[in-house]
């Protein structure tokens, strides 16, 4: 059992804390009618998830064995079967989709999109170049549409955009670092990695960052936004978001993180402190002003 719990990852389950995203923007953050039904989505998509990673680490036992920290994951390693991890992927899944149906019919379409998405990305689309990272990124604005239909509230393109140029960001340096760790074994692992170079994913680590803090900047100061919102001071969110992306290129490219975003986010106290004063910031800009 405890062999099957590491394997649904609970450490990356960070990761669904984007299904509140809606939750927060759209003003509900301490209304019970709309908080249930988030977190519920939320855990939803936790085990969700964790089914996935169970077939993925199936699908991926081989090549894990040649990484020097996926090599020890309980599948890869035996210490969990094939046959277990199978069946229990299968009936998280199933348990997954019916609660999620039961929550609200469009979120459990969303959850289906995501789960097929997913087996996609693990038997075609993780081999084809840049269309990789766009799946994985797609994997994460599914997760933030997901929290507003969970809730039947509306999503704004903004976000959308916003969700996916920093999910790609931090989808390409995640393919940059493993790239790096891995160096002449790389493609031994991941076959992708042999389509990448490290001056490519510079050029478009370097296009997405800079696409994001745009897009995030026009999106506090959009008229439509603060009508919606009712406040024009949401862009004092913007230096934290600055300072956060930057923090984050410090760490890939002086300090060799990125290889895994959710560990990186949570380890390093400048980011954890610098997400907490966003968060307070947002908070207070759209529920106290």
């Amino acid at each position: 059992m405890t062999a099957l719990f590491l394997s649904l990852r609970p450490r990356q389950w960070a990761k669904n804390g984007l299904v509140l995203a809606a939750l927060v923007f759209s003003k509900h953050l301490f209304d019970p009618a709309y908080l249930i039904p988030g977190v519920v989505a939320t855990l939803l998509f936790c085990f969700l998830s964790g089914a996935i990673y169970l077939l993925n680490d199936v699908l991926d036992r081989e090549q894990d064995r040649l990484h020097p920290l996926k090599r020890l994951r309980p599948i890869a390693s035996g210490l969990l079967s094939v046959g277990a991890a199978l069946t229990a992927s299968a009936l998280i899944g199933l348990a997954v989709f019916y609660f999620s149906f039961r929550l609200s019919p469009s979120f459990g379409w969303v959850t289906v999109l995501y789960a097929a998405l997913n087996i996609a990305y693990s038997l075609a689309l993780k081999h084809l170049v840049i269309l990789d990272v766009m799946a994985i990124a797609a994997g994460f604005l599914l997760r933030a549409i997901g929290g507003g239909l969970a809730i039947d509230v509306a999503i704004s393109s903004w976000f959308i955009l916003c969700t996916m140029l920093l999910s790609l960001f931090l989808g390409f340096v995640k393919r940059r670092q493993e790239l790096i760790l891995l160096d002449s074994g790389a493609s031994g692992h991941r076959p992708i990695l042999e389509e990448y170079n490290a001056p490519f994913l510079d050029q478009m680590i370097s296009v997405v960052t800079a696409g994001a803090l745009v897009t995030y900047a026009l999106y506090t100061m959009s008229p439509e936004v603060m009508a919606k919102l009712g406040t024009s001071h949401l862009n004092l969110t913007v230096p934290f978001v600055v300072y956060g992306l930057l923090r984050y290129l410090y760490l890939v490219y002086r300090k060799g993180l990125g290889g895994s975003p959710a560990e990186t986010l949570l380890s390093d106290a400048p980011l954890v402190i610098n997400g907490m004063l966003w968060l307070v910031t947002l908070v207070g800009v759209l529920y106290y002003r």
